[in-house]
């Protein structure tokens, strides 16, 4: 737990993670507002199709923030210090702090999940309450069991960018593949049209744990493939993967190189 609660110290001592937390809470509630604007007209023009999806494509989105929050908390141990500082990295005396390099490991991630949890809870309640200001009466209800499918889906986005940048050390790699995959161009979405692989891609099959139906009556994005549940074990299955090899390659790695 002191471990635990030192990880969240350094979370929060960061600069950047302000960042982290203003586009998580705030950026899932603009993107909510625009897309309900937009909504409202089709319905006075009787054309609208996707009512049940608005407020769920700005969560789907707001994971930005959340992969800037895993990325940092790696990345930031591997930042040279100053020459007035010594200039050395915060590694080194993590590590000193902490001789178990297992328990540094899983106090990070358990730092990365308690603040992307909260997170994710903030930007629900600014997406929903966006939503119902402007769309009123013909706001779509928001179902417990999306909403909890969007907290797993941004915690677990979370751990992989955690896990990708124990692996890589430079956040630069992770952050700008991720981000891309995540608001520009989904590398899954892509791939969906070549090959069925591409639906036990972790954004992809995570994405069904609230964005995606088995039809397409409902006016969704894209036909599902996997129920909720079974979307959220495959998500889960490739964060257990990047663990594995996050630790060996943690464990093995010389700290000085």
């Amino acid at each position: 737990m002191r471990a635990f609660n030192a990880e969240l110290s350094k979370l929060f001592s960061l600069p950047g993670i302000w960042l982290a937390f203003l586009i998580g809470a705030f950026a899932p509630a603009l993107i909510a507002a625009l897309d309900s604007i937009a909504q409202k007209e089709e319905i006075i023009a009787g054309v609208s199709t996707r009512l049940s999806e608005v407020g769920y494509i700005g969560l789907a989105l707001g994971v930005q923030g959340v992969i800037i929050l895993g990325v940092l908390a790696v990345s930031s141990e591997y930042l040279t210090e100053s020459s007035e500082s010594g200039g050395g990295q915060q590694i080194t005396t993590s590590l000193t702090v902490i001789s178990s390099r297992f328990h540094f490991l899983l106090a990070k991630a358990g730092a990365v999940t308690v603040i992307s949890i909260l997170l994710c809870i903030v930007a629900i309640m600014t997406t929903v309450s966006a939503t119902y200001l402007i769309l009123g009466e013909y706001a779509p209800a928001f179902e417990w069991s999306r909403l909890i499918g969007v907290v797993c889906y941004w915690t677990f986005t979370a751990l992989l960018a955690l896990g990708i940048t124990f692996v890589t050390k430079n956040g630069i790699l992770p952050l700008a593949v991720l981000i891309i995959n995540s608001s520009v161009v989904s590398f899954s979405v892509l791939l969906y049209r070549v090959t069925k692989l591409a639906f036990y891609l972790p954004d992809r099959a995570g994405a069904e744990m609230f964005m995606f139906t088995d039809n397409t009556s409902t006016g969704t994005l894209f036909d599902g493939f996997h129920t909720p549940f079974t979307g959220g074990l495959v998500m889960f299955a490739w964060v257990v993967v990047f663990f594995i090899v996050a630790a060996v390659v943690f464990h093995r790695r010389n700290v000085a190189a």
